[in-house]
C-alpha cells in the first residue's frame, strides 16, 4: 500500500489505525472466499476483524466500497501479467514455450484471486463501470501485449494481413478469461487440469501464429 490511508472524514490514519484498516480487508477477502458476496454484512466483517462496525465506517463506506479497495490492490498486481507475453518470442519452439506460460500464468492468477476476480465479473455484468473498468485494466494488460506480438509476426510476414490482430487477441483473452473462471467446472466434464492446459495452450499458439506448434 503506497502513500498515505485516509479515514471517510478524511482524516490521515496513523499506524495503528492502517494496520486496523487491513486487518479489516484481510478479513473481507477472506470471506469473500467461503460466502455469496451479498451475504457479506459489515457487522460479521468487523466481528472477524476483532472491532466493531464504528471502525469499519472510519475506513470504508460500505462492504462494496471495501471490496473495490481489494479489486484496485488486486488490479495492480494483474498489471504484470503483462510481462507473460512482452517481449516473447512467438516463431518455432520458442512459441509453444511462450504459450504455455501464458496459459499457465494466466490460470494461476485466476486460481490465486478466484473469490475477488468472482465479485469483479459479477459487478461488472450488472453494468456497474468501477468493477468494469478493473476488469478491463486487468485483461488489457495481456490483450494490449498480444495484440503486439501479432503485429510484429504480420511485419515478418508470418502471420496473414488479414487477421486483425486487436480482434484475435482479444478473443484469446476472453477465452482465457472465460476458461480461468470456469477451471472447477472443467472436471464435471471429465476434464482433468493435466489436459486442459496443454489443449488451451494449443488454441492460443494457432490464434497467435496461425500454425500448429512446434514441440
Amino acid at each position: 500500500m503506497t502513500g498515505q490511508v485516509r479515514t471517510v472524514d478524511g482524516r490521515v490514519a496513523g499506524r495503528r489505525g492502517q494496520a486496523t484498516r487491513q486487518k479489516l480487508l484481510d478479513c473481507l477477502s477472506e470471506m469473500l472466499s467461503s460466502s455469496p458476496y451479498r451475504d457479506v454484512k459489515v457487522i460479521d466483517v468487523a466481528r472477524k476483524a476483532g472491532t466493531s462496525p464504528a471502525t469499519f465506517y472510519q475506513y470504508f463506506p460500505d462492504v462494496e466500497g471495501a471490496v473495490l479497495e481489494i479489486a484496485e490492490e488486486m488490479a495492480k498486481e494483474g498489471a504484470t501479467l503483462t510481462d507473460l507475453v512482452a517481449g516473447r518470442s512467438w516463431v518455432g519452439k520458442s512459441a509453444w514455450q511462450a504459450a504455455e506460460d501464458l496459459v499457465e500464468g494466466f490460470l494461476s492468477f485466476w486460481r490465486k484471486h478466484d473469490a475477488i476476480l468472482r465479485v469483479i465479473d459479477l459487478g461488472a455484468a450488472e453494468g456497474d463501470k468501477r468493477f468494469y473498468k478493473i476488469r478491463m485494466k486487468i485483461l488489457n494488460a495481456v490483450t494490449n501485449s498480444l495484440t503486439d506480438s501479432i503485429k510484429e509476426l504480420q511485419s515478418k510476414g508470418k502471420v496473414d494481413k488479414d487477421v486483425s490482430a486487436p480482434a484475435m487477441a482479444g478473443s484469446l483473452v476472453a477465452m482465457l478469461a472465460a476458461v480461468a473462471g470456469h477451471q472447477k467446472g472443467f472436471q464435471s466434464w471429465g476434464v482433468k487440469q493435466a489436459e486442459l492446459k496443454p489443449n488451451l495452450a494449443l488454441l492460443v499458439h494457432l490464434g497467435v501464429t496461425g500454425k500448429k506448434p512446434t514441440k
